[in-house]
């Protein structure tokens, strides 16, 4: 479980300099070709973890550029490392977190940034203290979804005890040992903190209730 905390937190950290720009630009970009960026990044979504866990298995071994570069600067491979994990995750988390911003850029109104503009902040200021604050839901939706991932973790990083193993690939082990009490405590405290988040996320942007004026 600390293991995967400290992965979530390090990719969510990554995917807030990474993910809002995208998110930025696809929501307000004119650009007539964009569908191809937005399907680019959403192709997590419906490929196979399997899939996107093997071509970056292959994209990061001993035998690719990546791999041999990594391995000349650290002495060691890249696959089977928690460094993989982390850009697998990136990779796997992209849309998750991409889209929930540009959901919640795409309801922006406009006078607001206008506002800050007439105001006399600058572009980057008003990017900052007016739409980043909007991602936040996105941002905490990626750590929690990170936390549960199983296939791109599998292939990229394997099964090692304090480097690469999961609590995702703890309840596998589990149930394939017939441990089905290790398993179902590990999985209860997923599922609790999965729903506490969830419902911290939908707690914080739910509108309040529509009052009807009495006649």
């Amino acid at each position: 479980m600390q293991l995967s905390l400290r992965l979530a937190a390090l990719v969510a950290a990554i995917l807030i300099v990474i993910a809002v720009p995208i998110a930025y630009w696809l929501t307000f970009s004119s650009w007539r070709w964009k569908f191809v960026v937005e399907a680019t990044v959403a192709l997590p979504i419906v490929l196979p973890p399997t899939v996107l866990g093997f071509y970056l298995l292959v994209a990061l071994g001993t035998r690719s550029p990546i791999g041999r570069f990594w391995e000349a600067w650290t002495g060691h491979g890249l696959a089977f490392t928690f460094e993989a994990l982390v850009i697998a995750s990136i990779l796997y988390s992209l849309p998750f977190a991409v889209q929930p911003i540009a959901s919640s850029f795409a309801q922006i109104d406009r006078t607001l940034l206008d506002a800050s503009a007439i105001l006399g902040a600058g572009s980057w200021r008003t990017f900052w203290r007016v739409v980043v604050p909007l991602s936040r839901d996105g941002l905490v939706l990626t750590f929690a979804h990170t936390l549960g991932e199983f296939g791109v973790v599998l292939m990229v990083g394997g099964n090692l005890p304090g480097i690469t193993r999961t609590v995702s690939i703890a309840i596998y082990d589990d149930v394939q040992s017939l441990d089905f009490a290790a398993a179902h405590q590990t999985a209860l405290g997923l599922l609790a903190f999965s729903f506490a988040t969830l419902s911290f996320v939908y707690a914080v942007t739910r509108k309040p209730w529509a009052v009807v004026p009495s006649r």
